[in-house]
């Protein structure tokens, strides 16, 4: 490529601002939410509230409905009759506890949980915005021009006549 035609591709994109650094170039019909003002990311504190409120409710029925308190029972009265279905049987319910725990506990890790995500998106939205508007300050530092579009840029020497000539 020569010199001529470099610059003329440098001009021509410097014209049509096609160096430029271009963020949320999606058109607005293609974004999921356009008509959102204050970003993308958003969390409506209605939807975080039943979703918290689904796994409260989830958590007290299962406290009420799984727990099986007369499996221990019915084991015991087993092993105490020489059956070996009832070592069985509480081993079964042991399983049976850990799992309905870690459900439980799963239940009300969401539904704590919800108060706190709103204010972390929001945190998260305020992060994001700061880093991608230092973006916009980085990419006016690739805009400044030494020399017109087209021209020549004087700092490397070109077209200068030496001082000892």
């Amino acid at each position: 490529m020569a010199w001529d035609e470099w610059d003329q591709l440098k001009a021509s994109a410097a014209g049509n601002g096609s160096g430029q650094m271009q963020l949320n170039g999606i058109p607005e019909e293609d974004r999921p939410n356009a008509g959102n003002p204050t970003g993308d990311l958003t969390v409506d504190q209605k939807d975080l509230a039943a979703i918290g409120d689904e796994a409260f409710k989830l958590y007290n029925r299962l406290w009420e409905e799984a727990r099986v308190t007369s499996t221990d029972t019915a084991a015991s009265d087993l092993k105490g009759q020489g059956f070996a279905l009832g070592g069985a049987l509480s081993h079964v319910s042991l399983r049976w506890d850990r799992q309905l725990g870690s459900v439980m506990d799963a239940c009300a890790l969401i539904s704590n949980h919800m108060d706190f995500t709103k204010k972390a998106h929001e945190g998260d939205e305020i992060f994001i915005e700061r880093h991608v508007s230092s973006i916009s300050t980085l990419d006016a530092g690739f805009d400044e021009q030494w020399s017109k579009p087209g021209e020549k840029n004087d700092v490397y020497g070109e077209g200068k006549k030496d001082s000892k000539d």
